[in-house]
């Protein structure tokens, strides 16, 4: 896909969340069993809090009755003072309540969040490979960081407020109704109007919300592959290229935050205007019913009050409704992948390689990607290796060498054929005991934020340092620990510079520690010099000796005294054998190592 079709997804008219508020509320519940009795008991609080501040404007109309009603005789003081006491308890438990409430939210959504982002790290690896290619690792981050903290707030803060605003705003009808019929009428009237207007700005707005989310999520993928490839960036000299499509998807986000903040933000002083209007239409028709005699001027100070307290709702609700539409985008994404396919269970699997020989049959294997099933990859792939053997793979790009290492992996599964090791199926044992049998050196390499130490024995424990010494003075980097300031207890950061060849040396080691009976090498000597590789080579052989070992190489120097040499186009084995018979054939494999020789003279 291009720069300009991407841009063109990026700009085109957003969907709205698929399953809106109400439903990704629905789902929440579903979600976590332990969020609806502590959002039960946190509403219920929030309730009474709204009530008891509805109760505030009539003991302060009693005390306006009272000082009005004393201004001739005289105020009675000591009444005032009661009413007054009564009124600031109101107020207080209703603090207390919302304290309570505002504790409980934070708790458990706190809770809630902790346990979608430990759910989320788990789903990445349960999901296929395939995922990956649909769903940038940035996005993946995005969904992580910023659409759980999105609804996590949403949740503590929106949800509770809009739950007392929506029972402040009933509380505040009841009792206007009861007070003073017609004057409540009035400001129902008004209040009418912008109930309307913020449904229809509503549903207008909530496609943004929804596209700046997503677009957010595009946004951090392209920085995170960007930066993470960042020299190689600077070598092309592609900043131009970068800052042009970063300036595309940063002008998306900032359109869809400007869409979305703009018909929100109308929300809020729309309100504050329709409150205002109920101010007037309430004094002016309680001035005529005051001189009319048919009320006290108590009941237009309690109808004032009111009439704050009726249409701030209004304004909470706007404010709630834009937080929770942000959080239905959110949710959408993270439901979304929360419900990834995931791969097959394999639990009631009871096969399991202990002592493994090391003997792996390709059995006219087949494959092709499970998003394209028409285009085969691997077309009819049949090979036997023996224990101990050192098999090379070779051939040129797409060729089908590394998709055949995926598939020993079982990172894909197969379409046809079969993969056994030791007799076994694949498809029998386990993904777990299968990655348990393989050491892997990649092209790329990954270190971590910890120690030398940490990084070598990774997630394997009673590794002596003796053992440590032996494999990093095989791949020839023990010389360089022992010049860092701290050797193997040394923290790897920026302040140590670590070359792109030591880092491929490193993961060298690292195979080596754990130790496997067969082991994968992927160009595994790429990014090292020539007396280096030839170092690392000799090191290697020593140390595959008696297992089984492939190696997948596109400088066949490096494989010259492999046991057995799989030569691969198209999707199949065209020729097979060792070097010297290879050669002997002048064949494809012939003309391929006397092009890279010719080329290296």
């Amino acid at each position: 896909m291009n720069g300009n079709q991407m841009m063109g997804r990026r700009t085109g008219v957003p969907e709205k969340s698929k399953r809106g508020i109400k439903g990704v509320l629905k789902e929440l519940f579903t979600y976590s069993s332990k969020l609806r009795l502590p959002m039960i008991i946190a509403f219920v609080f929030s309730m009474i809090g709204a009530v008891l501040t509805i109760i505030g404007p009539n003991q302060l109309s009693r005390i306006t009755d009272l000082i009005s009603d004393g201004l001739m005789t005289g105020i009675d003081l000591s009444a005032v003072a009661k009413v007054g006491g009564v009124l600031l308890a109101i107020y207080l438990i209703g603090e207390v309540c919302g304290y309570i409430e505002q504790y409980i939210m934070a708790t458990v959504t706190l809770d809630l969040s902790k346990k979608m982002r430990r759910d989320l790290s788990d789903k990445i690896n349960k999901v296929p490979m395939k995922c990956f290619g649909k769903i940038s690792h940035g996005d993946i981050l995005s969904r992580v960081t910023n659409d759980v903290s999105t609804l996590q707030q949403a949740l503590s803060n929106s949800l509770p407020s809009m739950i007392s605003a929506v029972a402040q705003f009933v509380g505040c009808l009841i009792m206007m109704l009861v007070t003073e019929w017609r004057m409540a009428l009035a400001a129902i009237a008004i209040t009418l109007i912008g109930f309307v207007v913020m449904a229809v700005i509503m549903s207008r707005s909530q496609k943004y919300f929804v596209a700046r989310q997503q677009s957010l999520g595009k946004l951090n993928g392209y920085v995170e592959e960007m930066y993470s490839g960042h020299d190689v960036v600077r070598i092309s000299r592609a900043n131009n290229e970068i800052k042009k499509n970063f300036a595309g998807m940063n002008r998306a986000v900032y359109d869809a935050n400007r869409k979305s903040q703009f018909l929100s933000g109308v929300m809020q002083p729309l309100m504050n205007v329709i409150g205002n209007l109920g101010y007037v239409a309430v004094c002016v028709i309680g001035a005529a019913l005051v001189m009319d005699g048919q009320i006290t001027f108590g009941v237009i100070t309690a109808f004032i009050m009111f009439v704050r307290l009726f249409t701030s709702p209004l304004s909470t609700l706007a404010q709630g409704m834009t937080q929770m539409q942000t959080a239905a985008a959110a949710g959408d994404r993270i439901f979304d992948f929360l419900q990834e396919e995931e791969l097959s269970d394999e639990s009631y699997k009871t096969e399991k390689l202990t002592e493994v020989h090391g003997e792996v049959e390709f059995d006219h294997v087949r494959f092709s990607y499970p998003d394209n099933p028409d285009k085969i990859i691997i077309k009819d792939f049949s090979a036997h290796i023996k224990p101990g053997q050192k098999v090379a793979i070779v051939g040129p790009t797409g060729a089908g060498k590394t998709t055949m290492v995926n598939l020993l992996m079982r990172f894909f599964d197969l379409v046809g054929g079969d993969i056994r090791i030791d007799g076994i199926s694949t498809s029998d044992l386990t993904r777990e005991n299968i990655h348990e049998l393989f050491g892997m050196v990649l092209q790329d390499t990954w270190l971590f934020d910890g120690t030398v130490r940490e990084n070598l024995v990774y997630n394997k424990t009673g590794v002596t340092d003796e053992e440590l010494e032996k494999a990093c003075r095989a791949c020839g980097i023990y010389h360089f620990i022992e010049t860092l300031p701290n050797g193997f207890d040394t923290v790897l950061g920026e302040n140590v510079v670590i070359s792109a060849g030591q880092k491929q040396l490193f993961t060298i080691a690292r195979a080596m520690i754990k130790n496997s009976p067969m082991m994968i090498l992927d160009e595994a000597t790429s990014s090292v010099d020539t007396r280096t590789e030839l170092m690392t080579q000799k090191a290697m052989d020593t140390l595959t000796e008696h297992r089984t070992s492939f190696v997948i190489a596109h400088r066949l120097s490096t494989i010259k005294n492999a046991d057995l040499i799989l030569v691969m186009k198209e999707g199949d084995i065209i020729e097979q054998g060792t070097h010297e018979e290879l050669l002997a054939q002048g064949g494809f494999y012939a003309d391929l190592y006397n092009s890279q020789f010719d080329k290296a003279s």
